[in-house]
């Protein structure tokens, strides 16, 4: 799991800054997506390769926290045919917490979409919705199918060559969608044998964000969720690739399932041996994946992942009373040098995997 909604006033919209140096060759634009399963559209953000010179200068995820993006908002795609990378947020976070990698990836050649997923995103998310894998796999297949049969973008998008990106409980959607599936008595037992960790805390503290504001809630018994929908399917084998950072129910997804997996998985942990919480350590993921890679971002956190902070965010963090240390350096190296590691790595893996004929 990744930040829990503390902030959610402050983070809820990302401002787009007319007065930014846009980068010339990201593009980004907002469209509706319908979901049959929600009952309602979601709003999805992408960003993609973009002509020079085209659309107007922005700023792709600025808030009072956090750094934004340069793109240019409603740029021309550039001519082409490219590859679609999928992201999902972690859990209390939104997609504009993704825009520095996406905008990278963008930069790189690829189309990369995502939403808000609703129930768990900044502003609006309960301990109830958190374990809903299952919604955040349909808004993933949902985004895809409007994608690649509707519009420009159908044009323009690769439909051989989809990927996905997950951070946190974004990574559990991210595996899911893969072919993962989850065992609720397994997380269970996580959760009674790691009670401290994130999710488990949250699950426990009897507090949500509901339309941007705390409310009390019940305490959430992990025997109350549903345990066929939690278990099921959501394979989407449209997905070519995964890129997994960080990915939460690391100690909750049925080995069966794991060596069944047909896809390339790449999984990434922020930080070094000893220091990765067993919530989201992958390695015994990944050793059980056929033909997937792990690798570890040393002097990183989990935090890390999140974008680059403003010069006085932590100091004002600390005023509030924000207890996680969202802006707080891992140790010597700073996030941007991490961000820039994760970058190659990221890109790299999507490279490999999605290229023509695979």
């Amino acid at each position: 799991m990744t930040l829990k909604n503390t902030l959610v006033a402050l983070l809820v919209c990302a401002a787009f800054s007319s007065q930014a140096l846009a980068a010339d060759d990201v593009g980004l634009l907002n469209a509706p997506v319908s979901s049959k399963a929600r009952n309602t559209d979601l709003d999805v953000t992408i960003w993609y390769p973009a002509k020079s010179g085209t659309g107007t200068p922005a700023l792709s995820g600025d808030n009072r926290i956090f750094q934004g993006m340069a793109v240019r908002k409603d740029a021309s795609i550039k001519d082409g045919h490219f590859p679609l990378v999928l992201i999902s947020h972690g859990s209390g976070s939104r997609a504009e917490a993704m825009a520095w990698i996406a905008a990278k990836l963008a930069s790189e050649g690829f189309i990369v979409a995502g939403t808000n997923h609703p129930g768990t995103t900044s502003g609006y998310s309960t301990p109830a919705d958190t374990p809903k894998i299952w919604e955040r796999t349909d808004d993933l297949s949902s985004i895809l199918t409007a994608l690649t049969t509707q519009g420009k973008w159908s044009s323009v998008i690769d439909a051989q060559r989809i990927g996905v990106l997950g951070f946190s409980l974004g990574g559990s959607a991210a595996m899911e969608i893969s072919g993962a599936r989850a065992d609720l008595n397994a997380y269970r037992r996580y959760c009674e044998d790691y009670a401290a960790m994130m999710d488990c805390q949250w699950f426990a503290g009897g507090r949500g964000y509901v339309n941007n504001e705390p409310v009390s809630v019940p305490k959430l018994d992990l025997r109350t969720i549903d345990k066929t929908q939690f278990e099921q399917q959501n394979r989407d084998p449209r997905i070519r690739s995964a890129v997994l950072v960080d990915p939460g129910l690391a100690l909750a997804f049925q080995l069966e399932g794991l060596k069944q997996i047909d896809i390339p998985l790449t999984f990434i942990n922020l930080g070094g041996k000893g220091k990765i919480p067993p919530a989201v350590l992958a390695d015994k993921l990944a050793a059980e994946v056929p033909g997937s890679t792990y690798q570890q971002v040393d002097e990183a956190n989990h935090f890390s992942f999140l974008p680059l902070c403003k010069p006085e965010a932590d100091a004002f963090l600390k005023s509030v009373g924000e207890r996680d240390p969202i802006c707080e350096p891992a140790g010597p190296r700073d996030r941007a040098d991490i961000h820039a590691e994760l970058e190659k790595m990221i890109v790299a893996a999507f490279n490999r995997t999605l290229k023509p004929g695979q």
